[in-house]
């Protein structure tokens, strides 16, 4: 079977970007996932929309500087014969902050039918500094013929909002589990409970994370336990001084790039920690449960539709230092517990959040619209 040209365009993040990311693993994954199913995903353009600070001034210049390059791509697509363009415009990852001003016009220009994947409204964003963001937004969401919606969290707003000629297909965060290969076996545990965390150091919710990961630990100083943190980013010496009265407990790795490096503390830890503070859902959540290390995690946006509660670990109430404190010292005195959540972390990727059942969801979708 001849695979099928489709555009692939990332506004938050590039999949080429040189900084590690959830965004930037899950744009990757979704472009295999595309080949999996039997299209042939290319890179339509690096151009980035994203506006952290809420700038009309930004936003508008992004707006116009996206015009540009939907005008250059129409004539970029069009030069070509006909079956050698792309028969679907494939975004993902739209909201107010990076709103998708291109794709929809290509898309509109070429004829051919207009996917995201990752889409989430705000309709509380319509007035205030993102208004000009929050309005590309809509009107990419509006837009769309299918909409892949990534977690449970987004699905009421999309619902409400959706024109009758729009799918809503669930497509849960998923992993290439042949990308973390497990040893077999994990090793036995040891006296302390090896407790693990992955995040990058930066100022708000990363930050605001790793504040109420300390002040639980804080708590628990009188039951073993040890703590890996591999991260690095412009706030790591405060984050080392949150972490300084229980020091000698506590290893910073650092970045880490290499995937065995990391693989091995996955393998190696008996519960990931950490309080997911506005996360979406969190791919080092998945990737963790991979490798049968189960999770406690704050149950913000999305984390619920990665983590199952009480199956593959435990979540507590957003923002909660007690219930996370409390939570933890249960798990750090149950280590059979652990070990059976871990099992089930590993079992649910396995089976269901793996490469082929992503691709299968998307072929059944899109073959309808492109075909």
């Amino acid at each position: 079977m001849i695979s099928r040209p489709v555009a692939f365009y990332a506004p938050l993040k590039s999949p080429n970007h040189p900084l590690p990311s959830g965004d930037r693993t899950m744009a990757r994954l979704l472009m295999k996932a595309l080949d999996r199913a039997g299209y042939s995903p290319s890179l339509a353009s690096e151009m980035r929309t994203l506006d952290k600070t809420g700038d009309r001034q930004r936003q508008e210049d992004l707006r116009q500087q996206s015009l540009k390059e939907a005008a250059r791509l129409v004539a970029h697509y069009r030069a070509p014969p006909e079956e050698m363009r792309p028969c679907l415009w494939f975004t993902y990852h739209v909201y107010y902050k990076a709103p998708d001003w291109i794709g929809p016009r290509v898309a509109e220009a070429l004829g051919i039918p207009y996917a995201i994947a990752e889409g989430s409204r705000a309709a509380k964003r319509a007035k205030g500094p993102w208004a000009l963001g929050h309005e590309g937004a809509e009107a990419a969401l509006d837009r769309a013929d299918a909409i892949f919606v990534m977690t449970a969290h987004d699905r009421g707003a999309l619902e409400k909002a959706r024109p009758p000629y729009q799918a809503l297909i669930d497509l849960p965060p998923f992993l290439d589990v042949r990308e973390w290969p497990v040893s077999g076996t994990r090793p036995s545990q040891g006296i302390e409970p090896r407790l693990l965390t992955v995040a990058m150091m930066r100022e708000g919710d990363k930050l605001a994370s790793y504040r109420i990961l300390a002040a639980a630990l804080e708590r628990l100083r009188h039951l073993p336990w040890t703590l890996d943190i591999v991260g690095d980013g412009e706030t790591r010496e405060e984050i080392a001084r949150l972490f300084s009265s229980m020091a000698q407990r506590v290893r910073f790795h650092g970045q880490i790039e290499s995937r065995a490096d990391l693989t091995a503390l996955y393998e190696a830890a008996d519960l990931f920690v950490w309080p997911a503070v506005n996360e979406a859902y969190g791919m080092v959540l998945l990737e963790t449960q991979a490798l049968g290390c189960a999770v406690l995690a704050g149950a913000y946006g999305g984390v619920a539709s990665v983590v199952r509660d009480g199956e593959t670990g435990l979540l507590t109430p957003p923002g909660d230092v007690t219930a996370f404190a409390d939570a933890l010292s249960d798990l750090l005195q149950d280590r059979e517990r652990l070990q059976g959540l871990g099992a089930n972390a590993f079992r649910f990727v396995s089976q269901e959040r793996d490469l082929d059942h992503a691709a299968l969801r998307l072929r059944n979708a899109l073959e309808p619209l492109t075909t």
